[in-house]
């Protein structure tokens, strides 16, 4: 804890608390809601390692596609906002009726950052945060997106990533007081130029889900995380 003051390492012990309260209400989990947080989930990519759009591979009983949106509209957020690009009509399809808005990004080629900007146009006014999520993803748990979607309402940092084992992943959640920064962000490096220059305002929020730092870009990746889900869940968690 060297360079942090009494009051910081008192707000680091406690927050855990503060969200585990924000989270329970009586012992029961709240799964009301929040209005302050929208997500924006990134599906417009080419998948051009895979060589296919990894999106609309099966994973279990579903598309990875169709597994990471619905964790992700199973949480706290109130808004998901999907952002398509490359084949769009064919992951839009099999978006089917989801509770979702979804975006299409025309220059979705030119990189991440591109798909970004068009969800954070689509953000209405009243929201504070945002979550960024990726579509190829499927592992990371509801739980995950409440525990920083929790956190981000009870502390005062602008920038949260979730951290497993010591180790960085996403989603990634920022205050929408970063919108102008993260519309003229560039190329396909997401938010890590972000995060560099707003280190002092970056929070990690540890998790016990590997999924964070789990992206599937290869046929052996998705091989691999198929059997170790299957496994898992006894066929499709």
């Amino acid at each position: 804890m060297t360079g942090h003051s009494f009051t910081d390492i008192l707000y680091i012990q406690l927050l855990p608390v503060m969200v585990d309260t924000y989270l329970h209400h009586g012992g029961i989990v709240s799964k009301s809601k929040t209005p302050a947080v929208a997500a924006i989930l990134l599906a417009a990519g080419k998948s051009e390692r895979m060589g296919e759009n990894k999106l609309l591979l099966p994973f279990g009983k579903r598309l990875i596609i169709q597994r990471t949106l619905d964790n992700l509209i199973a949480s706290r957020a109130q808004t998901v906002i999907v952002v398509l690009g490359s084949r769009a009509a064919e992951i839009n399809e099999v978006i089917g009726q989801r509770n979702v808005t979804t975006v299409f990004n025309p220059n979705y080629a030119y990189g991440m950052n591109t798909s970004l900007a068009a969800g954070i146009k689509t953000v209405e006014n009243h929201v504070k945060f945002i979550l960024v999520a990726l579509g190829d993803q499927p592992l990371v748990t509801t739980q995950t997106y409440d525990t920083l979607i929790a956190t981000a309402m009870c502390t005062d940092k602008g920038i949260l990533v979730p951290t497993y084992a010591g180790k960085r992943g996403n989603p990634i959640v920022l205050s929408i007081g970063y919108r102008t920064a993260l519309l003229g962000l560039s190329g396909d490096i997401g938010g890590r130029e972000l995060l560099r220059a707003y280190s002092g305002d970056v929070l990690e929020v540890p998790v016990e889900d590997k999924g964070i730092i789990i992206n599937i870009n290869t046929y052996v990746e998705y091989e691999k995380q198929l059997k170790n889900s299957s496994e898992e869940a006894g066929g499709d968690g």
